[in-house]
């Protein structure tokens, strides 16, 4: 990785370093991520089936096509991904995460090439994929700017791209913040900027400026009582957005 990479913060990086060793518990650090997989899964299967019209009863329905999991962590996209068919390289900065995920993959006898570089790295070595996701990363990267620059060559033309942030609002703020870090504990205090959140309006025209048309944006929304996630048209705190490269 080049040490003035667009996308790579350093102190993101060591952040996610410290709390490495506990991705795959579903109790610990990343208990969130673990809460809001099943129903990110699903957005994720319903766009990339209808996308490349592929059968969405089939068991791997993505055989043959090739996936890249920007800022893949310790794997918890990557290997549902791997078991609905895909071909997957999974990346992130951090080496622990993908010591972690390497570890986990082998023990679940899942083969999925995971590398410590950035998206840059990847498009420099001319690399391309039928699908790019970017699952809370864009609001850790050092520029957003540059990284969907990054995106865009990686993604083929005709390929998806998906998406997954924080809105940059007031309730954003009490909620993923306020609440998340501070007063339920579901992530460690300074795990987010809220500075660095992204308003739906500036990821679809940064999309727009690389050569994408998005074509669904959908919110991600906590029901405390039920202590469940689910899809929603509500984009004010965590949303999701698919688009095709041209």
């Amino acid at each position: 990785m080049r040490a003035t990479s667009g996308t790579i913060d350093p102190g993101e990086i060591g952040r996610f370093a410290a709390q490495a060793d506990s991705w795959w518990d579903s109790e610990g650090s990343f208990r969130i991520l673990h809460r809001i997989n099943p129903t990110r899964l699903g957005f994720i299967r319903q766009q990339l089936t209808a996308h490349f019209r592929r059968d969405p009863t089939w068991l791997q329905p993505f055989d043959g096509l090739t996936l890249l999991d920007i800022g893949c962590g310790g794997g918890l996209v990557a290997e549902p991904m791997a078991r609905l068919g895909f071909t997957v390289t999974g990346i992130d900065a951090g080496a622990k995460a993908i010591d972690a995920a390497r570890t986990h993959a082998e023990a679940m006898g899942l083969a999925i090439d995971y590398r410590v570089t950035g998206p840059e790295s990847i498009a420099e070595a001319g690399k391309s994929f039928d699908t790019v996701l970017a699952l809370e990363v864009i609001e850790h990267a050092a520029d957003p700017a540059d990284f969907l620059a990054a995106v865009s060559v990686l993604v083929r033309p005709g390929g998806a791209f998906i998406g997954a942030t924080l809105n940059r609002t007031p309730r954003s703020f009490a909620l993923a913040i306020v609440g998340a870090e501070y007063l339920f504990g579901w992530l460690p205090s300074g795990t987010h900027d809220w500075r660095k959140f992204l308003r739906p309006s500036e990821f679809v025209l940064g999309l727009r400026r690389n050569g994408f048309v998005a074509t669904q944006l959908a919110g991600l929304i906590y029901d405390l009582p039920r202590a469940e996630w689910s899809l929603s048209p509500d984009l004010r705190v965590n949303y999701m957005v698919a688009a095709v490269r041209r």
